[in-house]
């Protein structure tokens, strides 16, 4: 994508620095000292010089003296702050200097002053610090730009499709807000709001969320018999319930019809949609292992996938599981009869025949030990009891979720009914031709 590109280009480039200091042995030492440290340095002695500099280039940290005969070194930071707000400032004073010092940090903004004599360890983490700063902000920036950019692309192929897209971006937006914003407890039902992300999914006519959830259930059963970590299990599903999230900014046309019916151009763009989701849940940072399983989950074990042509235990673990549960279940429904236990060793077979290819070894291994628990039906612990909404109580627990006649999630397994959930509910259920079937598990 031209963005990444972009992004990768900016972060691969030697930060620039420009040195302003009226004595010729100064800048010297400077300029020693940081091309030392791989930076690219432009000098000035004077603060109009400087000034016109900045205008012509876009430097990450700007290094000025205090003392200087035209413009004095908090004037120049002041000037410099207006011209390029986010390029980072450091002052260089002297002892002697305080009360210039407060008012370079009053009018100039300055982010750091280093007095002289400096000692190099200390002045390059400094720099390193500011250089890291002002590449966040610039960071930041540019994925606002694709993301701009996008919708605008999004925009001229399809106005209601736009229009869709944005919406259900903003309300993804919200939710991964809210997310970060969470304490300890909403962290705790961080699998209540992955099902809430997993409804824009379901929620789209071309995407299938029966296929999702199967998808995030093969993992939970890999991950189970890989013997993963707890935190590894409880993550493996959100990546199968995300997997496709990417594809909701994405024309329909890519993803309504089999890949393999796509042309060239059509499939490159499609294989795209795993860096959108990666955009998406960014700002999610303790979603940063689904969002890489997400991202490389087309990368073959031989190293001959996609986006970055990993092999082996370079792939993370995240992304092999879910490749070898998105590859099952698509084998599944591909194939023919109406025999089911036929379709799972069908899709069995399938992966092995790609084992050590494909897929590692040993999440085909744990697939085929997980093999006859995808065949079993769902069993729920503890006596149940089916009702329908005039039947609930509070304090009830719901002991699987409720989905509308769309496949819309109306409420995660194990919710706790309230007085308002029950009466949404119930006018839900007045507007069905039947009563809803609600499995409860037990009163709290």
């Amino acid at each position: 994508m031209q963005k990444t590109s972009e992004l990768e280009e900016f972060n691969n480039r030697p930060a620039h620095i420009l040195c302003l200091d009226d004595e010729a042995s100064v800048l010297k030492s400077l300029v020693r000292l940081l091309r030392m440290n791989k930076f690219n340095v432009v000098v000035s002695t004077d603060g109009h010089d400087a000034l016109q500099k900045m205008t012509a280039t876009q430097f990450d940290v700007v290094i000025s003296d205090m003392r200087m005969p035209k413009m004095s070194g908090a004037e120049f930071l002041a000037k410099a702050k207006k011209l390029a707000p986010d390029t980072q400032r450091i002052l260089l004073t002297g002892y002697s200097d305080l009360e210039s010092t407060v008012s370079a940090v009053n009018d100039g903004g300055i982010n750091a002053y280093i007095q002289k004599p400096w000692q190099n360890d200390h002045l390059i983490g400094v720099i390193k610090s500011a250089v890291e700063k002002f590449r966040l902000k610039k960071h930041n920036e540019l994925l606002q730009a694709h993301v701009k950019k996008q919708n605008a692309q999004l925009t001229e192929l399809n106005q209601s499709l736009e229009l869709r897209v944005e919406k259900r971006t903003k309300q993804i937006k919200q939710v991964l807000r809210q997310l970060e914003k969470a304490n300890e407890r909403e962290k705790n039902e961080h699998k209540s709001t992955v099902e809430l992300l997993y409804n824009f999914i379901n929620a789209n006519p071309y995407l299938d969320g029966n296929r999702a959830q199967n998808i995030a259930n093969t993992c939970t059963h890999i991950a189970l018999y890989l013997n993963a970590s707890q935190k590894s299990i409880d993550l493996a599903p959100t990546a199968g319930y995300l997997a496709q999230i990417g594809l909701l900014a994405m024309d329909p046309d890519l993803y309504k019809k089999p890949v393999n019916k796509l042309t060239e151009a059509q499939r490159k763009t499609f294989y795209t949609h795993p860096s959108t989701a990666q955009l998406m849940l960014m700002p999610a940072l303790h979603l940063h292992d689904v969002s890489d399983a997400i991202y490389y989950q087309y990368e073959r074990y031989n190293g001959n996938g996609l986006p970055k042509g990993l092999s082996g235990n370079e792939i993370p673990i995240g992304a092999m599981v879910l490749s070898v549960a998105r590859d099952y279940w698509e084998a599944y429904e591909q194939s023919v009869g109406d025999n089911e236990a036929e379709h799972h060793q069908h899709a069995l077979d399938t992966i092995k025949l790609y084992s050590g290819t494909f897929y590692h070894p040993k999440i085909v291994r744990a697939l085929e030990a997980s093999h006859n628990k995808m065949k079993e039906k769902k069993s729920t612990a503890g006596s149940v009891t089916i009702c329908n909404a005039q039947e609930l109580k509070e304090n009830m627990v719901l002991g699987n979720s409720i989905q509308s006649h769309t496949g819309i999630m109306l409420l995660p397994k194990g919710h706790v009914f309230s007085r308002k959930s029950i009466e949404k509910l119930q006018q839900l259920e007045a507007k069905k031709p039947t009563p809803f079937r609600i499995m409860i598990k037990s009163a709290k």
